[in-house]
């Protein structure tokens, strides 16, 4: 822990959470994206719900993953 200064201010942050997460509740994600922007640019941080997703993953989020990974960073060769 400590604070955050910068290049790291300016981190993209993707989280995403399922509104039927029964292990870990949407609220907590809320808070815990609310507490992001707090510390970093609050426009680099994407919050993504999903309906109807438990503890899982789903494709909807998948293929945001994939999106936020392509536009964030550099290609393989």
């Amino acid at each position: 822990q400590g604070p955050i200064s910068g290049v790291n201010k300016e981190i993209a942050v993707l989280q995403c959470h399922g509104d039927c997460d029964p292990l870990v509740p949407l609220m907590f994600g809320s808070l815990t994206v609310e507490k992001l922007k707090s510390m970093i640019n609050p426009a680099n941080v994407t919050f993504r719900t999903y309906s109807g997703m438990m503890h899982s993953s789903c494709l909807e989020e998948m293929m945001d993953v994939k999106q936020f990974i392509d536009k964030h960073l550099p290609p393989v060769d």
